[in-house]
């Protein structure tokens, strides 16, 4: 068999780059949403301060570096799922774990860095939440622009 342009042949898989990356940026956009009024809530809100974990050093607040890096790390869980659909079997399964232990590192972090417990507390809930979004977001976007072949009745989605 043959393929078509935009159909996997045997064997062989097919990501839509172009749906896969409209919802990374779509998550990423999300992602820094919740980061920035994250921040909000916890400073300004509940006025706990917050420990500062390693940030990309763009923007003048720390909501909007908060923000930017939250976008950024949305993005580049795009580009894993990309590549791990490309090269691996199962690749959801594949990018579970490594956006899963990403999250538990930013959840951990935040407790080995100078602050209050409440705000090492608010920053991992932040992390932990953030972490969260990437992944459900990301992985639902490659179930539906990843195929591993052609489909035919009583062929599964790969996990």
């Amino acid at each position: 068999m043959v393929p078509t342009p935009g159909q996997a042949g045997p064997g062989q898989a097919h990501v839509e780059g172009g749906r896969l990356w409209a919802g990374g940026a779509a998550t990423a956009v999300v992602a820094a949403l919740v980061a920035f009024a994250g921040v909000v809530i916890i400073e300004d809100v509940f006025d706990l301060p917050m420990v500062e974990p390693p940030l990309l050093p763009i923007g003048g607040s720390l909501a909007v570096r908060y923000a930017v890096t939250a976008a950024a790390l949305a993005l580049l869980a795009t580009g894993i799922g990309h590549l791990l659909a490309l090269t691996t079997p199962r690749p959801r399964s594949f990018f579970h774990w490594i956006v899963g232990l990403a999250t538990v590192i930013g959840v951990v972090l935040p407790f080995a860095a100078e602050g209050t417990l409440g705000g090492q507390m608010a920053t991992a809930g932040l992390n932990l939440v953030l972490g969260l979004c990437v992944l459900s977001l990301v992985s639902s976007v490659l179930a539906r622009t990843f195929s591993a072949g052609p489909r035919g009745p009583g062929t599964a989605i790969p996990r």
